[in-house]
């Protein structure tokens, strides 16, 4: 059975499996509130990764771990992009979720601006942080680099959870990075039609300024924030100008 990860002791939590399509994903659901957070994670992540963040938010939570990663089992086969937003989509129609505020972090973000676009009548809100793949760097070497620079600027912390859930991503996890990479996201942008805050952190290589001033354009009425002195792992570790962006916005639908 999936393990209480990010709830705090006392607090009632329902965790779920949830099956689609021949793939499986873990919810770990808690906390009170219109409009749930709903946290979609990097690659090679899992729900995890977010125990800092969600101790600066407050109301429902539901962190996911998506097929494959985390405590959730291996797909069948690799879900693109596109198929991880239809999943997402059918989890929150099964939980009966219709104002979620969807935040997803480096490749979560992809899949979460996918569901935005596909299926928005599930969200009232998005958020895309530190939001991979830069157009101009659409290639799994290059990828690879800037991640490792970023690793060498992050907090110990960031090393510890992110090598952590890399190693629990299993022996596919190329075949889920190239995934990732062959998306396009920048075609799936201009299609969203929803409040949107797009935010990064100061440093952070696998999402420049300009490419997220870009998604920002690209989505009419959309908000770009810049966290100082963070990088790639902003939403992992000293979370709280993160999560203070997010209240915000959140408070602001």
């Amino acid at each position: 059975m999936p393990e209480r990860l990010l709830a705090p002791e006392g607090t009632r939590v329902d965790i779920a499996e949830f099956s689609h399509g021949g793939a499986t994903l873990v919810a770990e659901d808690f906390g009170e509130g219109e409009r749930p957070f709903v946290l979609l994670h990097g690659i090679g992540m899992g729900r995890s990764v977010y125990i800092d963040l969600i101790s600066n938010l407050t109301g429902r939570i539901i962190g996911i771990d998506l097929p494959g990663f985390g405590e959730a089992p291996e797909p069948t086969r690799t879900l693109t992009m596109e198929r991880h937003a239809d999943f997402v989509a059918a989890f929150l129609h099964d939980r009966g979720i219709a104002d979620a505020v969807l935040i997803g972090h480096s490749m979560g973000s992809q899949i979460a601006a996918e569901v935005a676009a596909r299926h928005p009548d599930g969200l009232s809100g998005l958020v895309l942080a530190g939001p991979t793949v830069n157009s101009a760097s659409r290639s799994i070497g290059l990828q690879a680099t800037y991640l490792l620079w970023d690793l060498l600027h992050e907090r110990p912390l960031v090393w510890w959870r992110g090598a952590r859930e890399y190693l629990r991503g299993g022996p596919h996890l190329i075949r889920k990075i190239r995934a990732t990479v062959v998306h396009e996201p920048e075609k799936t942008y201009p299609r969203v039609r929803m409040p949107t805050l797009v935010l990064r952190g100061q440093h952070d290589p696998l999402a420049p300024s300009s490419w997220c001033i870009e998604i920002a354009d690209a989505i009419s009425g959309a908000r770009f924030e810049e966290i100082p002195d963070h990088g790639h792992g902003t939403m992992i570790s000293d979370s709280w100008a993160a999560a203070e962006m997010i209240r915000n916005f959140a408070a602001g639908l």
